[in-house]
């Protein structure tokens, strides 16, 4: 995010000032993304020999696969596993214009002041600063590592992609109120040299604006350098007094609050707590409707930083998701394209939601009843032409974290008229024909697919965006872009995994959407080629699940069980890819294999054996690895039973030894 500070004066007579918060690039981790597992145990199923035909036979599950939130491992018995990613930070540096404009005021204060000292208003000690040296700034994720660095140097730390609902800890830095510039004695804000922070906390109580002005600029400064002039606001009760002005009459007290208010929050639950505790929340969103995109832009970025924590989420939703929708999501989307201000307002309000989706089931429940939420994000992800935009990454992971759990959390009425029997086949016997389910039959009637889509109206409106078929074309264009950033694809794998999850018929009938209509197949191997787990993770998860609701095992056999068997590491020692890749790829050659001797032929063509043996064979004792050789092993016992290939087993087996 860009803002800027304008302190003007003219000669030595009138002060005129015009104070603007500051707004900053926001350094930001990305949240956790839901993803949906295409079932919740390993399907152990296996085929019972015979002299020349095989019968499936299902045997209990030999574990649980745990779901994948943003394609990592997830729950098992309610704990969670975290992994460590490295991120670094960088920044665009000033113009020219601006390191002139800065440079020439610095000599003209120099000639007419003493220097201030180092430990006062600069604050860092390294002198006056670019503009942009000591910003908060935006983070970005690559599909491998991120190379970032902020002002002259880089560091290095760890972020934790926890596989639970938890979101990003701290977002959004904020600003300085200096902009790095000097205080002179003529300008308005001059008298901040003088002050303490408990006679700052005291003017912010003041009838007198200038006063309150000046209270919250010095908060807003010291809280941006020091982590213990935070603690110091909340101790003095300066909270609640800013939250006080953000209601003001007069509109740069507002900026000055919120800008303050914005920094004080910044990586401290304790001044979280306390904001909400002050009834922050209802104050902002009273104000969020004010035609000032400075006002906005900060507003939006304390609520997205306060949605960072998973215990204040839910009274987030309560008191702010409406007014978020309603005031800023809605009107936003309604005039697209967005300049770059109000494209920083979108960012911030979708990163707020981001994290809200991402809590439970019951705030999932509320922003898919939310009036206009789900219309909105389709509407701009149609339209937003620029690939890399963050605010577009932020609405598919939205759209993804809706999509958890979709068919379990819809409403009775809703669940039944897609997972139940179709009107015209309510009577109809609904015996297994072959290995197939009941909603997966081998010859499905050419009148089913039309009695299923009266299921949904022509034009979906709302949440029934999130399973309509139109969605499928929506996510597909996505992945067709090939300049769209890793994030927002790995956002609309997952999105097209958690639809087509389950056994129920419309996860059946929505992957047959992707297979015959949309002839998405292609399109998905593609994507196969990349060593990220990342995108790895939900991708093969889908494959998974379009692998179990083919209609046509053979068919699809043909096409994916070279390109899977490719993406197998040789044994289980491996560390690319990672478990959950391997689980997910032995999960759809298990779904082929028991239904198709294609499939297991071209798994012993490919060189599939060896490295199905040494998963099975070579592993650690890690849960991940032990459920990738138990995969392993069920592909091959179900490989096994195909009597026409023992002859290639045994060629492998001697040559295996």
């Amino acid at each position: 995010m860009e803002g800027s500070s304008k302190v003007s004066h003219k000669g030595t007579s009138m002060v005129e000032s015009n104070f603007q918060t500051f707004q900053s690039h926001s350094r930001s981790r990305r949240s956790k993304s839901l993803c949906q597992a295409d079932q919740e145990g390993f399907p152990v199923t296996v085929l019972v020999p015979s002299e020349n035909t095989s019968y499936p036979n299902t045997v209990p599950p030999s574990g649980t696969l745990r779901r994948s939130l943003s394609g990592i491992l997830a729950q098992e018995r309610g704990y969670w596993q975290e992994e460590e990613l490295p991120y670094q930070y960088t920044y665009k540096g000033p113009s020219h214009r601006t390191i002139s404009r800065i440079t020439n005021r610095q000599q003209h204060y120099q000639q007419q002041s003493s220097a201030l000292d180092k430990e006062g208003w600069l604050g860092t000690g390294r002198g006056v600063p670019m503009a942009g040296d000591s910003w908060g700034t935006q983070w970005q994720q690559h599909v491998s590592k991120a190379n970032h660095a902020m002002g002259t140097g880089q560091y290095q730390a760890s972020l934790n992609r926890a596989s639970s609902l938890r979101s990003l800890k701290s977002v959004g830095k904020g600003v300085d109120v200096l902009d790095g510039a000097s205080i002179h004695s003529n300008d308005p804000l001059g008298e901040m040299q003088g002050l303490d922070m408990a006679t700052a906390v005291r003017y912010l109580s003041k009838s007198d604006t200038a006063l309150q002005i000046l209270g919250a600029a010095y908060i807003q400064h010291q809280c941006y350098h020091s982590k213990d002039a935070k603690n110091q606001v909340r101790v003095l009760h300066g909270i609640p007094a800013l939250v006080q002005l953000f209601t003001s009459d007069n509109q740069e007290v507002q900026h000055y609050a919120t800008g303050a208010t914005r920094n004080l929050i910044y990586e401290n639950v304790d001044n979280k707590v306390a904001l909400i505790e002050a009834g922050g929340v209802m104050h902002l969103v009273s104000i969020l409707g004010e035609h000032d995109e400075e006002l906005q832009k900060t507003i939006t970025g304390v609520l997205w930083n306060l949605s960072s924590r998973d215990n204040l989420k839910e009274k987030l939703s309560k008191e702010a998701l409406a007014e978020l929708t309603e005031k800023v999501l809605i009107p936003l989307c309604s005039r697209i394209p967005l300049c770059p201000s109000e494209r920083d307002i979108f960012y911030n309000t979708t990163g707020c939601l981001r994290n809200l989706s991402s809590v439970n089931e019951r705030t999932r429940q509320k922003m898919r009843d939310m009036q206009g939420l789900v219309d909105s994000l389709v509407s701009y992800i149609q339209q937003e032409e620029r690939a890399d935009d963050k605010g577009l990454e932020n609405s598919l992971c939205v759209m993804r974290n809706l999509s958890y759990q979709l068919y379990m959390e819809l409403p009775p009425s809703v669940r039944l008229r897609l997972d139940g029997p179709t009107r015209d086949y309510a009577s109809r016997d609904s015996a297994t024909i072959g290995c197939f389910t009941t909603y997966s039959k081998k010859t499905p009637e050419p009148n089913q697919h039309l009695s299923i889509m009266s299921e949904v109206s022509r034009q979906p409106q709302g949440a029934e965006w999130l399973w309509h078929p139109q969605v499928v074309v929506l996510y597909k264009l996505v992945l067709q872009n090939k300049d769209i950033s890793s994030s927002s694809r790995e956002a609309a794998i997952g999105a097209l995994q958690n639809i087509t999850a389950g056994e129920g018929r419309w996860s059946s009938f929505l992957s047959g959407v992707m297979m015959e209509r949309e002839r998405m197949l292609p399109i998905l191997l593609d994507l196969l080629d990349t060593n990220s787990d990342m995108e790895l993770r939900p991708l093969t998860g889908l494959l998974r699940n379009l692998a179990r609701h083919s209609t046509n095992k053979d068919h699809i056999a043909k096409n994916m069980v070279n390109v899977l068997v490719s993406k197998l590491p040789c044994d289980g020692l491996q560390k690319m890819p990672c478990s959950e890749v391997v689980i997910n790829i032995c999960g759809a050659l298990n779904h082929l294999v028991t239904c198709s001797s294609v499939a297991a032929s071209d798994i012993s063509y490919f060189n599939g054996l060896p490295k199905l043996v040494g998963i099975k064979t070579f592993h650690d004792n890690s849960p991940g690895s032990l459920k990738a050789a138990r995969a392993a092993s069920t592909v091959l016992y179900n490989m096994f039973q195909y009597n026409k290939l023992h002859k290639d087993y045994k060629l492998f087996k001697c040559g295996y030894k």
